[in-house]
């Protein structure tokens, strides 16, 4: 029965934070149409968001369409289908290992710096001092993040393909000694909007559940030093999972679209 109890416990402690979390999207939507506009800070957070973020991005997408190739182009020379390689490499790095490893890397660089930094600032009481001072916190500190990490995750995404594609090529070029001319038409020529779009589409919002993720978390924080590293590890943990969750809809509805 404890072991009961303790289910229901979680699973309403996990509705009551949905709920939470909902009423937290809700103030940011309220928000970020009114003015004034926070454009210098909004610019500000693109930059540390984006230029801070991308070479863990770009050496992990470089590793990925390394490793990736290497896996499985023993297995397509069985069957002598090695000539399928750039097509097959392309696709599934576009449609799905380059957005959901890209976002996955960002919740854990991204959405913990998010909850920290925010945490520190609830618990040294500055959004307490800022609301005191007539600035509102939501409007300065929450909704430029959140739409920062909504713009620039796509962006990371689209680079970080690029990149995982080009070390796939490297691969390509050293064991079957295929031209960079050869490789990227045979890449292009597998590729359409259908792949394009909607792997970009769902970016948009891998990165919105990023930002909002972690902000929510931090803005939200306990007292207490233990309440910021708490906001940290819960914003990667609950952004994993949400991730994972937005991938399979996108996934799911884009396939109910190749059907029709």
């Amino acid at each position: 029965m404890d072991a009961i109890f303790k289910i229901i416990e979680l699973f309403k402690s996990f509705l009551l934070e949905i709920g939470e979390l909902s009423y937290f999207a809700g103030r940011f939507f309220k928000e970020v149409f009114k003015r004034p506009f926070e454009f210098k800070e909004f610019l500000r957070q693109c930059f540390n968001i984006g230029n801070r973020s991308f070479p863990l991005v770009a050496i992990t997408a470089f590793i990925i369409g390394l490793v990736f190739t290497l896996q499985t182009r023993p297995t397509l020379l069985e069957f002598g289908a090695v000539s399928w390689m750039p097509s097959m490499v392309s696709i599934a790095i576009i449609r799905e290992i380059g957005p959901i490893i890209t976002a996955l890397i960002c919740a854990g660089r991204i959405g913990s710096g998010i909850g920290a930094e925010l945490g520190s600032m609830r618990v040294t009481e500055q959004i307490d001092a800022m609301e005191v001072s007539g600035t509102n916190p939501l409007k300065y500190l929450v909704v430029t993040r959140i739409l920062a990490t909504t713009l620039m995750l796509p962006v990371l995404v689209i680079l970080g393909d690029a990149i995982a594609v080009f070390g796939s090529f490297l691969v390509e070029n050293i064991k079957g000694n295929v031209s960079f001319l050869l490789y990227f038409n045979q890449v292009f020529d597998a590729l359409e909007f259908g792949d394009l779009i909607p792997a970009t589409i769902k970016t948009f919002f891998f990165g919105f559940a990023i930002g909002l993720v972690g902000s929510f978390k931090g803005y939200n924080c306990k007292k207490g030093t233990a309440g910021v590293g708490l906001a940290a590890n819960s914003a990667v943990v609950f952004t994993s999972i949400l991730l994972f969750i937005i991938d399979f809809i996108a996934v799911f509805i884009t396939d109910i679209f190749y059907d029709l």
